[in-house]
């Protein structure tokens, strides 16, 4: 079968729809960009133009010697409405700060708070085991002192038995005897 390649797929109509899509995709890509320049740069002239020049005088700006992104001091001197701006955005720059400082410090305040309850828990487990270990040696202290006063004893019984036995004849060396006879 044959294809026609008259009408829809010519290959001018081809090239005139690509450079219609291309020409709407750099419209896409640069249009904003350049819509919001445009809009800034007319008002910026409507500013200019509606304000009074007496209230800020020019500026000789020596722009080799400022670094990149600094006003000229004696500009921002001159215009009330810049200043009460700038101290404003200072001020309310120095307020942020204080109140990440103070979230910070109740953070860090809130952490050393349960590390101290921590070591509190873990003082406090340790004294116990401490008055455990401490009854567990007065008890075997006093196991000893009476085990200590029973051997006294034992041995006192010993040594009066053997007295009475040696009073009654008994000699050491008798009783190997009579048990080998």
């Amino acid at each position: 079968m044959a294809v026609n390649r008259t009408g829809l797929c010519s290959p001018g109509v081809l090239k005139v729809a690509l450079a219609v899509m291309a020409m709407c995709l750099a419209g896409y890509i640069v249009g904003p960009p350049l819509y919001w320049h445009v809009t800034e740069g007319l008002a910026a002239v409507r500013h200019a133009s509606s304000s009074s020049s007496a209230s800020c005088p020019p500026c000789n700006c020596d722009c080799n010697s400022q670094p990149l992104l600094s006003l000229p001091e004696d500009c921002a001197k001159h215009d009330q409405e810049v200043n009460e701006d700038m101290e404003k955005n200072f001020t309310d720059l120095l307020s942020e700060e204080l109140k990440l400082r103070e979230a910070e410090s109740l953070e860090n305040q809130q952490r050393a708070d349960m590390a101290l309850l921590e070591a509190k828990k873990m003082a406090s487990q340790y004294q116990k085991e401490a008055d455990k270990c401490n009854s567990g040696m007065e008890t075997c202290e006093e196991a000893r002192e009476k085990a200590e006063a029973a051997l006294v004893a034992q041995k006192k019984l010993t040594i009066m038995w053997e007295l009475r036995a040696r009073q009654r004849g008994w000699k050491e060396g008798s009783t190997q005897s009579h048990a080998q006879s």
